[in-house]
């Protein structure tokens, strides 16, 4: 059974740093799709960052590009989130996603992922 659990979440105030951490058990994602989605309440799950870990390649939301780093740790099958330079607009609840033989295209779409974490939530305030 694959289970993804999250950690990391927290309040912070703008212009500060979070890392969040995703760790896989059940599955080795070495070869497939890790990445982070992040929900407010009404809104839609939105993409925020994923690696598509077998080639390293890695692919940010426009929103969080130069300000979030997404890393992968092979021997701990563990997906970081650097988040710096935060901003009220990045509170929500961040959900670490999982997936197998995802297309490039299909990366930045939250129904391609099977495998989803608990959530934790992000709170960006002064």
């Amino acid at each position: 059974q694959v289970q993804l659990g999250e950690s990391g979440g927290g309040s912070v105030q703008p212009g500060g740093s979070l890392r969040l951490s995703c760790a896989a058990s059940g599955r080795n994602f070495k070869r497939g799709a890790m990445g982070w989605f992040r929900q407010v309440p009404g809104k839609e799950r939105e993409f925020v960052a994923t690696g598509k870990w077998s080639g390293g390649h890695v692919y940010y939301a426009d929103s969080v590009k130069g300000r979030f780093t997404i890393s992968r740790d092979d021997a701990t099958n563990t997906v970081y989130l650097q988040m710096n330079s935060l901003k009220p607009e990045d509170s929500a609840v961040y959900y670490c996603a999982a997936g197998m033989g995802l297309i490039t295209s299909s990366l930045r779409i939250a129904s391609a992922y099977d495998y989803w974490g608990q959530g934790t939530q992000v709170t960006v305030s002064s």
